[in-house]
């Protein structure tokens, strides 16, 4: 006899928001997780009385305002704008490139100057690769200069890049940039949608509502107790990653991961900012996160007289660690479309998220491919 609908593998976003649809339909679900915690990879740890995002910086956003008014009635969120700013060698730039941006960087204060200076850079890539007898770009170097120019390139994405990826960007293939977004008025939100924000009292609220009533199970690993698990479920929703789901049979598909050294420092300012990129190439680490600006404004971060600050390193994934962002080149997606077939003829497992899917997915996509499992 089957006690649960569900069995849902992975307490993130996607089993919560399933859980909580299948809920409201009646269903009983039963949601593990092999991790202490729920939440998956926006799970905040408390420090400081500051909601630390353990593994990285998570803002919502969306154009989608079916998704908005979902996670805004489990509970509020903040007026959080993304606006990153870029260090390079000292020098502050603001983000996406916009005219901020094209002004730290030329000292030029119109759009038109704007538009010039960018065609004036991207004839000179143009140029380059004819005089090599090249017609398109090879590689990531390349594409990067024809879309934005070699300033921009060298200073803001170069490095950047190279540390995010593990290697130069002239080993990248082209197509990991297909466009890069230019902005031509004095705007740093880094999102175009129209949503934005972070829960308010930080994502663990968010959970914790979403699995409100619903049975848990943390420090449960799916793949050690998968035949009695499985024996009590009429369906599986699973989020871990496909290809450890069949056993690696045809090998394994690659991810980048991150981590993160934590300090509290002794201030209750450190950069002004929750985001600062790192991208000359000597700097190890990729950005610096300050945890409280995601939550605190004005006056409030003063209030609070610590903060706490995350440095973040990319490198290549191995047994054990955390995996991250599929590297979705081509020898990959073609592993990957071997277990999606076998994934196609399951009759009583859905496979959901970015492990389960190998695709790298924003939060709010998460949230609209849940709530799409119930529409019918």
């Amino acid at each position: 006899m089957k006690h649960y609908d569900y069995l849902i593998v992975g307490a993130g976003l996607f089993g919560a928001v399933f859980a909580y649809k299948a809920r409201q339909q009646g269903k009983k679900c039963l949601v593990i997780d092999r991790r202490p915690h729920l939440g998956g990879n926006i799970y905040c740890e408390k420090i400081e009385d500051i909601n630390v995002h353990k593994y990285g910086a998570h803002i919502f956003h969306t154009s989608n305002k079916e998704v908005w008014d979902f996670v805004n009635s489990i509970v509020e969120f903040n007026r959080y704008t993304n606006s990153p700013v870029a260090n390079y060698k000292g020098k502050l730039y603001n983000l996406p490139f916009n005219m901020n941006t094209f002004y730290q960087m030329w000292g030029i204060t119109t759009p038109a100057e704007a538009v010039a200076k960018l065609n004036e850079q991207k004839a000179e890539a143009i140029a380059r690769m004819k005089a090599q007898g090249i017609s398109e770009p090879r590689n990531l170097e390349e594409q990067a200069q024809l879309l934005i120019g070699k300033d921009i390139y060298e200073t803001l994405i170069k490095g950047y890049t190279e540390k995010q990826w593990g290697r130069k960007c002239t080993e990248l293939p082209a197509f990991i940039i297909k466009r890069l977004p230019v902005r031509l008025v004095f705007d740093n939100n880094y999102f175009n949608d129209k949503y934005q924000g972070i829960p308010v009292g930080g994502y663990n609220v968010l959970i914790e509502r979403l699995l409100d009533g619903v049975e848990t199970r943390l420090e449960c690993d799916f793949f050690v107790h998968r035949d009695e698990l499985t024996a009590q479920a009429e369906q599986i929703v699973f989020t871990g990653a496909i290809d450890e789901f069949y056993q690696y049979r045809f090998g394994k598909l690659e991810y980048r991961t991150v981590h993160f050294e934590t300090e509290v420092k002794d201030c209750s300012n450190y950069q002004g900012n929750a985001v600062v990129n790192y991208t000359e190439r000597e700097v190890p680490y990729t950005r610096v996160i300050e945890h409280k600006h995601f939550e605190m404004f004005g006056a409030e971060v003063d209030d609070c007289p610590r903060t706490v600050i995350s440095r973040e390193y990319s490198s290549e994934w191995q047994e054990g660690s955390e995996p991250y962002y599929p590297v979705n080149d081509e020898r990959n997606n073609a592993l990957y479309q071997k277990y999606k077939a076998l994934a196609d003829e399951e009759k009583n497992v859905i496979f959901g998220g970015r492990l389960a899917e190998y695709k790298y997915y924003d939060m709010h996509h998460i949230v609209e491919k849940a709530l799409n499992h119930f529409r019918s």
